[in-house]
Parts: structure tokens; sequence; C-alpha cells
């Protein structure tokens, strides 16, 4: 079993909102045993070009876990929450 990894690139439209949905995720994550591994702003960009300022990444036990995470029904009721509060690009990758 590899861990898997949930990378997502944000661009914050609403700050309250977003700072609503960064503050509810959290339960989300714990009944498929995912932790925070970082989160922050770009810096520079060494070639090409990145569309979204700012990078959050969870660690997953393995893809099925990040699977059935983005399927709850808790995360799933944050996902108006989060379109309202920024621009999000969610990719999983496995290690």
């Amino acid at each position: 079993m590899s861990a898997a990894y949930l990378v997502g690139h944000v661009t914050v439209k609403n700050d309250d909102k977003w700072a609503e949905y960064r503050s509810k995720v959290p339960a989300t994550l714990a009944p498929w045993g995912a932790e925070l591994v970082f989160r922050g702003t770009q810096a520079a960009s060494y070639a090409g070009e990145m569309a979204h300022p700012e990078i959050v990444v969870i660690r997953f036990p393995d893809q099925a876990a990040v699977d059935q995470w983005h399927r709850s029904a808790a995360y799933q009721a944050l996902v108006p929450v989060r379109a309202l509060a920024a621009e999000v690009v969610l990719t999983s990758y496995q290690a």
C-alpha cells in the first residue's frame, strides 16, 4: 500500500468563506487517516506559470482513502462553500 497525496492549488476569492471552509475540512479528513503535510503561498516560479498562488498538500494512507473522502457526505457538504470561497484545482498523486 502506498501513500496518496491530495494537492490543492488555490486562488482565494472570499477570505471569510475561505476561513469557514478551512475550519471545517479537518473534521472531514480524520475518518480517512489523512494529515495536512503543508500549506503555503508561492514565493517564486522558476519554470512556467502557476495559475493559483496558494497550495495545500494532504497525505492519505492510499488512493482509495482519497476517493472515499472526496465522495463523503461530510466533504461534499463543504463543496458549495469552497466554490464561493476560492478557485481550487484538486489532484491526487500516489507515492
